[in-house]
């Protein structure tokens, strides 16, 4: 990632999104050249001079203060994850920069599996910032069976969600927003860290295979995860509507818990309940077939 770009297109996809009404600056009516704000509004805006914003926004980030960002921010009206995204870009513009690298593959901790197979009446995973998912528990394969079907490992949601679009507009009831979510997670994650070469060789894939992938990551979006519902359709117990929480796992950088439950009482939580069952009777199944080869 071209940091200095980065943050030009960023802060200029921003600046075109807010019209003058918007920001509370006198509007006339007249003829505007470019979307949104100018540069000298964007300026007025923040408390600073317009020469001291057009070299942030030509990505020239050096020596800018977290003072300044926050009121950039502002003035954008960026929220909580546009300006997490907007420090990340300027932290990286300003450190030596480095050769990316392949970091070692990540590892889910024994503890941390024993903790994923302990929940045993919601779907569990463990994921990290390039969607990939590292572990899981029975129901949380099972529920994602779908996206196993490809044999590439570890199972990533972005790679399901553009390169087997067919399988993943079944699975995910609004595919839109699924695309739009994987899309705005991988480009905070490259705010994040820019040097990560399996980051950007996932997103040169994507970029390479899917004309959508590529539209969408032009939009420079960005969105935090934390908690939400998910509208999916499972090829055996039909549908569901689940709803979803975050934990970062603070011993292991990077990783994230994620779990998934269904209100008390409704169609969902039946459906689960199926799910486990279909998934025991693999499981025996499965235990079965090796007997037997024994």
């Amino acid at each position: 990632m071209d940091t200095r770009s980065e943050i030009r297109e960023f802060l200029t996809s921003r600046r075109a999104r807010i019209t003058p009404q918007q920001a509370g600056l006198p509007w006339y009516g007249d003829n505007r050249r470019v979307p949104g704000l100018r540069r000298e509004e964007v300026a007025l805006l923040a408390g600073v001079s317009v020469d001291y914003y057009t070299r942030l926004e030509r990505g020239n980030a050096s020596g800018v203060s977290d003072t300044v960002l926050a009121a950039l921010a502002r003035a954008l009206q960026l929220d909580d994850a546009e300006r997490a995204h907007l420090f990340d870009l300027a932290r990286a513009t300003r450190a030596t920069p480095r050769t990316r690298r392949r970091r070692a593959p990540q590892r889910v901790r024994p503890s941390v599996q024993r903790l994923l197979d302990a929940i045993t009446g919601a779907p569990a995973f463990v994921r990290n910032g390039r969607l990939d998912i590292l572990a899981a528990n029975r129901l949380g394969y099972a529920l994602y069976s779908e996206m196993y079907v490809d044999p590439t490992r570890p199972a990533n949601a972005a790679r399901f969600v553009f390169l087997d679009p067919a399988r993943a507009a079944d699975f995910f009831v609004d595919w839109e927003r699924a695309a739009d979510d994987a899309v705005a997670i991988l480009r905070f994650e490259a705010g994040r860290n820019p040097y990560d070469r399996g980051l950007s060789d996932l997103v040169g894939e994507l970029s390479t295979l899917s004309e959508t992938f590529r539209t969408r990551w032009a939009a420079h979006n960005v969105r935090l995860h934390d908690t939400g519902a998910k509208q999916l359709h499972h090829p055996v117990v039909g549908d569901l509507s689940l709803t979803y929480e975050r934990m970062e796992l603070i011993a292991d950088p990077g990783l994230t818990l994620f779990v998934y439950t269904a209100e008390v009482g409704s169609k969902s939580e039946e459906a689960l309940r199926l799910l486990a069952s279909w998934t025991a009777t693999l499981d025996q199944a499965e235990a079965a077939n090796v007997t037997d080869t024994a």
